[in-house]
């Protein structure tokens, strides 16, 4: 090992990973596999039967208190009070006061005063400091849950092989809608996940994770890394914190604004500027007409001014490369715009994401 990656976190599955072969890369602070051998195959094995990701790296906090609803009214920009049935998730982001994206978060309810939010792991720290910043008038408590471990399960027979392993499980999670967690001791299994494909994300205690990696690999669920999990967020039209928004971007520019609850008066952090300063740019799918293969940063050039790619790749469900791009708010669904690529530019169709969801090609 270099001395340059000695400074690492590593998650309870590092071990899991480093014996099986796995290519390791320093992914937010984090040593993460990248690979297993084949991207491409790990790609195709979510969208065709199952894959799993260890994504212990990101930080679940536990949130307790009389005035929780009240604390969580005021953190996010999407409204808590949507969640009627206990274990449903919202999707939010949490601003600062400019209307940037501080990060992207899961919260989901888990009955009275009591909730759970997964955040980014590359944020984590940032959030927690102003999470507790906000928390403090409340008087709530914030438990970051390090001693959990989260397995993404992902992919058409996800959750079919997720309950063979774990048939304990099944009366618990069968019933479960999309967007909605179940609790069976200390294991956390939710019926969410970042690839486009049906699954659960599955938090369990530290000590249990390699267990069920390896119970699930015998199963026929493929081990994925991160290569594959951008390929298929990206197909799904899934935003990546610090490429598509972070905190100098508003969710309005960058696809969020399903998330922006502004039907009540809620004084949530970042609403007034969002208020004062409306949406400014569009945020669209581009899928390339010509060869060549769309990056982050890449130019976009169209009649209305230009604007950027925020995330690019080859898509392997389509074969074609796909990009997510803010561009000039007078841009259509439908447009052709070209893209600067080594200083060529090159075709692409304006498409309203998601490009891929449940193995079907959308656009």
């Amino acid at each position: 090992m270099t001395s340059s990656s000695a400074a690492l976190k590593r998650t309870p599955l590092y071990q899991t990973h480093a014996d099986a072969g796995a290519k390791l890369v320093d992914f937010g602070g984090w040593e993460m596999p990248l690979n297993y051998g084949s991207q491409i195959e790990e790609h195709h094995a979510v969208r065709r039967d199952a894959g799993m990701f260890d994504v212990s790296h990101m930080c679940p906090v536990d949130v307790k208190g009389a005035q929780s609803r009240a604390f969580l009214h005021r953190l996010i920009a999407n409204n808590v009070d949507k969640l009627t049935v206990v274990g449903k998730a919202l999707y939010s982001g949490m601003l600062n006061e400019a209307g940037g994206v501080i990060d992207d978060l899961i919260v989901y309810w888990r009955g009275g005063d009591s909730w759970r939010i997964v955040v980014n792991a590359s944020t984590a720290e940032k959030d927690l400091a102003h999470m507790a910043a906000v928390a403090a008038p409340f008087g709530v408590m914030l438990t970051p849950r390090r001693d959990l471990a989260m397995i993404a399960v992902q992919g058409p027979n996800a959750r079919a092989k997720v309950l063979q392993v774990r048939p304990d499980w099944k009366a618990a999670c069968e019933p479960l809608m999309v967007f909605q967690a179940a609790e069976i001791g200390e294991n956390f299994i939710a019926r969410t996940g970042y690839t486009g494909e049906d699954g659960f994300e599955i938090m369990v205690p530290m000590n249990d994770a390699a267990a069920l990696w390896a119970d699930l690999k015998a199963a026929g669920v493929a081990q994925c890394g991160l290569g594959a999990r951008d390929t298929l967020r990206l197909e799904a039209g899934m935003n990546l914190y610090g490429n598509d928004m972070d905190e100098t971007v508003s969710p309005l520019d960058a696809g969020m604004g399903w998330t922006v609850d502004r039907k009540t008066e809620r004084d949530f952090i970042g609403r007034a500027a969002l208020d004062r300063d409306g949406q400014k740019s569009a945020f669209v799918g581009l899928k390339l007409l010509d060869k060549g293969v769309i990056r982050g940063h890449m130019k976009v050039m169209t009649p209305h001014g230009d604007g950027e790619i925020t995330s690019g790749t080859f898509s392997p469900s389509m074969s074609v490369s796909i990009a997510l791009a803010r561009v000039p708010k007078a841009v259509q669904i439908g447009d052709t715009v070209q893209v600067d690529i080594r200083g060529k530019g090159v075709n692409a169709l304006v498409v309203k994401p998601p490009f891929v969801r449940n193995g079907q090609v959308l656009v």
